[in-house]
């Protein structure tokens, strides 16, 4: 991944979405972040061709879930991985997406590595794989 392309990091939590910040900017990388469903779908839209993978967090906006950012991101070809502390309430839908998933908690750098790896299609590929 270049230095051009940057991170779309998806997370209603404000103080694990800053920790996934602080991970990429460690790597010296750049990001994108989105608090919410409608703000992730501009930022995909606005940014695309720039978006090199995202980090999804399963449920966003009062449980509602991540599908029509998970939909789009399949759309644009954007690899993806869910970060989650689900894991024990997935509904069917979540669990039909075909991403590598990543139980909360996990360190930052774990799951940014964990993204990357995904969209450079080396290792990470098992559902429900824990840091």
């Amino acid at each position: 991944m270049n230095r051009a392309v940057k991170l779309l990091l998806v997370e209603d939590e404000p103080l694990i979405l800053m920790d996934l910040e602080f991970a990429v900017e460690d790597l010296e990388l750049g990001y994108f972040s989105a608090r919410s469903i409608e703000r992730a779908l501009m930022l995909i839209e606005r940014h695309r061709p720039i978006i090199g993978a995202a980090v999804l967090d399963a449920t966003l906006d009062n449980d509602q879930p991540c599908l029509p950012v998970a939909a789009r991101l399949g759309e644009c070809g954007i690899p993806y991985i869910l970060h989650t502390g689900d894991l024990n309430r997935y509904n069917e839908n979540i669990n039909c997406l075909a991403a590598p998933i990543i139980a909360k908690p996990a360190p930052a750098s774990r799951v940014i590595e964990l993204a990357l790896e995904h969209a450079r299609g080396t290792g990470f590929v098992a559902k429900a794989a824990s840091a």
